[in-house]
């Protein structure tokens, strides 16, 4: 039980505290890789990043191909976003 919301179990905001930080430096990662100049600033970059991490880890479990934690699905996670920021670049457009 979390402030009194039995809901929400312990532990449960670091890990989405933890998500959005992983997510900030995927989508920095993501933005070194392809620089530009893209609207929307560090929270799109950190969307970006969350999205890209959340797909590229839901396909690597999908296709069996690497485990969910360590450096091979932080790279995944990076190729997500980057995939994420091209399309984000050629739907503005």
């Amino acid at each position: 039980m979390l402030n009194g919301h039995p809901q929400i179990q312990e532990g449960t905001v670091s890990n989405i505290l933890g998500m959005i930080l992983i997510g900030f430096l995927v989508g920095a990662v993501a933005k070194f890789i392809l620089p530009g100049r893209d609207p929307g600033g560090w929270i799109i970059t950190t969307l970006l990043g969350i999205g890209g991490a959340v797909a590229a880890s839901h396909l690597g479990k999908l296709l069996n191909v690497y485990p969910a934690e360590g450096l091979p699905s932080f790279i995944s996670a990076v190729a997500g976003a980057v995939i994420l920021l091209l399309l984000y670049r050629i739907i503005k457009r």
